[in-house]
């Protein structure tokens, strides 16, 4: 039974994946609140925290890993 190393990513904790740009198209023009581009910024800025959040515990996973290394 083999382990994987910490320093690959958990399938139990994937990387995030951005929302999908609306194209241009996808607007009417006729000032809707919320327009589809202010839910795609609203999408866009949540997804940049959980990258972040996800960086940070990725960063935690190999940590362990280099001090083995080190030793």
């Amino acid at each position: 039974m083999s382990r994987k190393p910490a320093s690959d990513p958990s399938p139990d904790d994937p990387r995030p994946t951005p929302p999908q740009q609306p194209e241009l198209e996808d607007c009417c023009n006729s000032g809707c609140s919320p327009c589809v581009f202010d839910l795609y910024d609203e999408a866009l800025a949540r997804y940049r925290e959980a990258l972040v959040a996800w960086e940070a515990r990725q960063a935690e996973r190999m940590e362990p890993a280099k001090r083995t290394a080190r030793h």
